[in-house]
């Protein structure tokens, strides 16, 4: 039970913060263990809908949401690359697992998934980050491009959180078992990079080729989380235009994967650099945790 319950704080860590920030969310006495794993809870459950919902054509049980709302937008992707959809159907059943596990260890304290918008919130993501109104609205469920790209911007933010929260363990145990986590979550963006490099040069019907598009939201999500105002650096497209080379991991001059707190995942998430809810979570999010700021 020490295990299960350790692994599943574990399981939260995915999806927040930097180690600082991370480890204050532990430390506070207003802040317990299960309001971190419920706001993790949140975040899974707008993966696994998204996944379940391009995958599948529905959503997620009503026993894994807490019998939640549906979400918005639900609809199944016209995959045409069977190897591509078998590798979906690999990232769904995980992120359903997700919701399961945190579900199962969270019982009666856990939180109902929170109304997602996996719909046109992926059309306002995309007219934001191109600074246009695109025609017709994009959508994932399009094409295997457009999934892969609505898949870009999840997982690239779950890496970024799953980082800057190992060193808040006090268990190495824990540790261990977190980056074995983060080691997944990488496995998954990694290869959904390397999709997209590959097809970097196709010109979409927007006029732009997916390579732009890519790094258009990459500088996006830079923007919403403060990072850009700051003059720092938390995110990276798949091409370097200054060295001209294409980019799978997007790290700093070391090498080391970037952090995000959990507020900065949250203006990510809602499309709203001031943390208003909206977005990919028209009502915010479920549970104690909330945005408070992106300053770091």
């Amino acid at each position: 039970m020490k295990i299960a319950y350790a692994l599943a704080v574990v399981g939260v860590l995915a999806i927040l913060s930097p180690a600082a920030d991370a480890r204050r969310l532990l430390q506070s006495s207003s802040i317990t263990d299960a309001d971190i794993l419920n706001f993790a809870l949140n975040l899974e459950c707008l993966e696994a809908q998204y996944y379940s919902c391009a995958v599948y054509g529905h959503s997620i049980s009503d026993e894994l949401t807490g019998n939640g709302p549906q979400p918005i937008g639900c609809q199944q992707a016209n995959f045409t690359n069977d190897d591509l959809y078998s590798i979906a159907m690999d990232v769904a059943n995980n992120e359903i697992a997700h919701v399961n596990y945190l579900r199962t260890a969270l019982g009666n304290s856990s939180v109902q998934c929170p109304l997602v918008n996996i719909g046109d919130a992926f059309s306002a993501a995309a007219d934001a980050a191109l600074n246009t109104t695109l025609s017709p609205a994009f959508l994932p469920y399009t094409n295997d491009l457009y999934f892969l790209t609505g898949a870009f911007i999840f997982e690239d933010l779950g890496v970024t959180a799953y980082k800057g929260a190992l060193t808040s363990f006090q268990s190495s145990d824990i540790m261990l078992a977190a980056a074995g986590i983060m080691a997944v979550e990488a496995y998954h963006a990694g290869y959904i990079r390397t999709a997209l490099i590959q097809n970097g040069d196709v010109v979409t019907p927007y006029g732009a080729n997916v390579t732009t598009i890519i790094n258009a939201i990459s500088m996006a999500r830079e923007s919403l989380d403060g990072s850009a105002a700051m003059n720092m650096t938390d995110d990276e497209g798949i091409f370097n235009s200054t060295t001209g080379d294409y980019t799978l991991a997007p790290v700093d001059s070391n090498a080391v994967a970037f952090s995000r707190t959990t507020s900065q995942v949250l203006a990510v998430a809602y499309l709203n650099a001031a943390g208003a809810a909206g977005g990919f979570f028209p009502n915010g999010v479920n549970g104690k945790v909330q945005f408070t700021s992106t300053a770091m």
